[in-house]
Formats: C-alpha cells, structure tokens, sequence
C-alpha cells in the first residue's frame, strides 16, 4: 500500500487495476452518449456521388465567363428522382436541387438567384459566373474504408450523425458498467424521515448515482450501512456479487470508527490511502475480493471531487475513452486563493466573462461538507502545490 500519493501518481496506481466490459450490438436511437467498443469503418463514400450545394444550374463554367448568357434548359436534376441521365453539352444548362447528382458534363453550379428563366421555361439567363467549388465531389468528406469513428469514442449526436452517414444501422458499444453505491454512517437517515438529535439526511448516494449516470453507467444504490464491521462486510460482499465497481461514501479516515479503511486494511487489498488533494485527501482504493473499490470520503464535496479527479477518469479509461477527460480553462481570479503546500488546491469558484476577460470568484464558505459551494460553482480552481494564486493572477480551472 502507498500512503499519502500525489494525484498523479493516485491516477497511475488505479491504472493497474481494470474490469471486463462486455460488448453489445444496440441501434443507434438507443445509443447517444454510450461508448464505441470497436473502431468502424466507413462503408460508402461521403458524399456518395458528385451533388450540387446549392439549387440553380448545372452549367459548363466555360459558358458564363462572359455573362449574362442565354442557356438552353435541358432538364433537372432531382435529389433521389428516378430519371434519364442528363447530359450538358455547349450552350446548355440542367435544373438542379441541393444535393442532387451533376449531370454529365457540368462543372459548375450557378445559383438560382443569379439567373433569369424564360417564361416557357425553356432558356435561362445566366448573370453571373458559375463556381466549381458549388459541387460537392464524391468521397471529399470520406472515403469507403476509411477508420472514422475511433474505439472508446463518446457516442454524441454528432457521431451518431456520422455512423448513419457510413451506413450503420446498429454500432458495437461496451455494455454500461453497473456500480454499486455504500454510504456509511450510523446518523445517516433517509431525506424524508424525522431527524433525531446528532442525525443527518444522507445525500452522497444521490450524488454520486448522478455523476454516474452521467458517464452512461448504472448506479446501484443501497441503503446507507450502518457503523458495523459485520453489516459493512456484508453490504460490501452483495456489492461484489450484483456490481463490477464499488464506491463507497464515509469510513476512510483515521478515526477508530472509520470502518471502510479498518475493513480494507484486515480484509481488503489496498493499492493506495490518501491522496494529496484538498478537498478530498482521505480516499482509499483498492480490491474487495477482487471487484475494484474507491472509498471516497463522507464530506459531500470531498466524495464529489474525489469521484470527479479519480473514479471518472478510471472508469472512462475503462470504457476506452482517450484523454484529456477535462476541460481546463485560464481566468483571472477576484481574490485571493490560498494553495495548500503539499496538495493539489481544489476550490469552487464561479467563472463569467467580464470587460477584462474570463474572471474566476469564490462567492461561497470553501467547507468540504458545504455541498451548496458546489451548486453555486461551476469551476475547480487547478492549483500545483504550494501555488498560491493572488487577486490579478490568472490560474487554470477545471470547469464542472
């Protein structure tokens, strides 16, 4: 076991732990936000035939490099119309729509509003002239064969979007990971029940279910586990039967009552305790009979940041998913933010754009167990060790 690591190395030693993902086979309405579990090639060419971008003409360029001229219309060209290939020759010109195939040759598209069409319709009036660049070539956005979309790619509309350009009807995805929630605690009540003195209304199970869901997961919560070494082993042992990660909530301090360390240290395998962050320097991770475990501390926002810093991108890394996993962005601070000297400084802040740029402010107390200093926030201040930033300074933020 290492004990008090740096952030950095807390990320490597979970690196060498992994779980088995499984693979499906979904459609693609039921896919948006889940993660590809193999690269896919393109099976067309995009677009698949020369088109048009524009609706006007298709027209040979040589005929309006000295316009206005007057053009024979010899027919049009329909996106997906089932007729007789057209065929331009000098002196003609073929109705054509946005994203209909350019008729044997054509080089060039005028737009419709820089055109005249007689009144029979046979002859039209070119005002200006045609541009090449108005035809879309076959393949220019990507070639049939050609690896577009990446194993552990993040399934957004856009690549969805893109799948169903190649020809997908249903993609491979990892199935969702099931992980189990345990917070702990002999004065955690349910939100709802009466509160007796030296009570609190458990709220981490709810959070961390979100911040789940959020990564296309699925949470398992159970009910908050008793201070009992017995009822915590027990709790632990379902988890691993019914999940393939385990969080904990509470428990991984020094105290004597800290049972999910104590638990760890006589019956767990522990890669890592402490963790040179703040908030958040408690966690633990490790194995529990093999399933991996990150005991997250009972601080509501220290089990938030810890998830956000640790477990997020361990399980996005699980599912392929290539980093950056965070945005990071440069403000100038309103005030002061002191730095701890041996810990990365996590603080909640809330950036805006003013008259001199991106500004960042803690407008809320900085407590671990204050969760509204999170709601209020939509940034983490990214302080190195002992970097304390003054008012003026611009440092980078993780944005939430």
């Amino acid at each position: 076991m290492e004990y008090f690591v740096s952030l950095e190395r807390a990320l490597e030693l979970t690196k060498q732990v992994s779980v088995q993902l499984d693979e499906e086979e979904i459609i693609l309405d039921n896919a948006h936000g889940r993660y590809l579990s193999r690269s896919l090639e393109s099976k067309v060419d995009d677009p698949p035939f020369d088109n048009s971008s524009m609706d006007g003409f298709a027209v040979r360029h040589l005929d309006t490099l000295s316009p206005p001229v007057r053009l024979q219309i010899i027919g049009t060209s329909q996106a997906a119309a089932i007729s007789e290939e057209l065929v331009v020759e000098k002196g003609q010109a073929a109705q054509i729509m946005t994203g209909a195939p350019i008729p044997i040759g054509s080089d060039a598209i005028i737009m419709v509003e820089k055109t005249k069409t007689s009144t029979d319709g046979e002859w039209v009036e070119i005002l200006a002239e045609a541009k090449p660049g108005f035809i879309r070539k076959r393949g220019e956005n990507l070639e049939k064969g050609v690896e577009a979309l990446h194993v552990g790619s993040k399934l957004t509309p856009h690549r969805l979007g893109l799948a169903a350009t190649m020809g997908y009807p249903h993609i491979p995805v990892y199935k969702k990971l099931k992980v189990a929630i345990i917070s702990t605690g002999d004065e955690l009540k349910q939100p709802g029940e009466e509160l007796q003195r030296g009570e609190i209304y458990e709220s981490n199970s709810f959070g961390l279910a979100g911040l789940v869901k959020e990564l296309n997961c699925i949470p398992i919560r159970y009910p908050a586990c008793a201070d009992s070494m017995d009822k915590l082993r027990s709790a632990l042992d379902t988890a691993v039967a019914e999940a393939d990660i385990i969080l904990t909530s509470g428990g991984v301090s020094m105290g004597e009552w800290d049972l999910v360390r104590k638990i760890m240290e006589e019956e767990g395998d522990i890669h890592f305790w402490r963790v040179k962050i703040r908030p958040g320097s408690p966690p633990i991770f490790g194995t529990w009979k093999g399933t991996p475990i990150f005991g997250l501390p009972g601080n509501p926002v220290s089990s938030h940041v810890v998830f956000r810093m640790l477990t997020r991108p361990w399980i996005l890394e699980q599912m392929g998913a290539k980093g950056p996993h965070e945005t990071i962005v440069p403000v100038k601070l309103l005030e002061d933010v002191k730095a701890t000297s041996d810990c990365h400084t996590l603080r909640r802040v809330t950036i805006y754009k003013s008259d001199a740029g991106m500004v960042a402010s803690m407008k809320t107390h900085q407590g671990s167990g204050n969760l509204h200093s999170l709601v209020a926030a939509n940034a983490l201040t990214y302080l190195q060790p002992g970097s304390t930033a003054k008012t003026g300074q611009t440092i980078d933020v993780i944005l939430l």
